[in-house]
């Protein structure tokens, strides 16, 4: 998986989750949630999304390595 594709896929489960933010408003160190004020039902939805579009196992210690794009995108990569 490249980088776009991470991205691509990380807007289609946002969206998906939280259909009025835009992924492209948050800065790429800022936390997500924070900067698109999802609550943490909204996040644990976004990381499920993430593994059923990707069949990647995100182990829920492995969240806070997925709070902002760039290290999102970065896990999605290292993990494929």
């Amino acid at each position: 998986m490249t980088q776009e594709e991470a991205m691509d896929i990380m807007r289609e489960v946002l969206h998906q989750v939280a259909p009025d933010v835009d992924l492209g408003e948050v800065g790429p160190e800022e936390t997500m949630a924070e900067a698109l004020d999802l609550d943490s039902l909204d996040f644990l939805n976004f990381m499920i999304g993430l593994h059923e579009r990707t069949g990647i196992e995100i182990p829920e210690l492995d969240y806070p390595q997925l709070a902002t794009v760039e290290r999102c995108a970065a896990y999605l990569v290292a993990h494929t």
